[in-house]
């Protein structure tokens, strides 16, 4: 697996291509991203966090955002409860209170660490309603989806040596027999 920044930057737009093709997402949307660098980089997760990573990474997602508007959250390791990054912004207006901690590399991860240094008024937040999600290394960012998530395949499997996967969300289907749904 090539894990160079240009390499890990093109399969990270490639897989945002995928996720806007199975639900285009806009400036009312919040998109989660779980991110193990070092996982990335070929080692275990939480063992080695790449800044070289996380910048390739965060660069992909800044573009998709500028293009589509979506607002991002960046989730941390277990050391921070999973807890999650995002603009100041985002979690005012979806009503998400600010908790007190800063993601560094050994407690929080080196994709949150690098992202809350690079957004203008980052904020920590404890937990979210993601409107999607990508999750690259096997980090578990389902607890922060909306029910109901449904899983979006992409031709890439895998940034660097990251298995990664992707989800959705859409309204349930209540009802019955009876209901109708469209």
């Amino acid at each position: 697996m090539n894990q160079t920044p240009e390499a890990i930057r093109a399969s990270l737009l490639t897989l945002l291509e995928d996720l806007h093709q199975a639900k285009p997402l806009t400036s009312k949307h919040l998109l989660v991203i779980g991110t193990s660098t070092s996982e990335v980089m070929g080692e275990h997760i939480g063992s080695n966090g790449s800044k070289q990573a996380a910048e390739a990474i965060y660069s992909a997602l800044l573009e998709y955002k500028q293009k589509s508007g979506v607002r991002l959250a960046f989730q941390c390791c277990e050391h921070l409860n999973r807890a999650l990054v995002l603009e100041a912004e985002a979690a005012e207006i979806k009503g998400y209170d600010p908790v007190s901690a800063i993601p560094v590399r050994k407690a929080g991860g080196a994709m949150a660490e690098y992202a809350f240094s690079q957004m203008s008024e980052p904020v920590l937040v404890e937990r979210i309603q993601a409107d999607a999600g990508i999750d690259i290394g096997d980090t578990f960012i389902g607890m922060h989806l909306r029910e109901v998530a449904v899983p979006v395949r992409s031709s890439i499997k895998e940034i660097g040596h990251a298995h990664v996967s992707m989800a959705i969300t859409r309204p349930k289907l209540i009802g019955g027999i009876r209901a109708v749904y469209e």
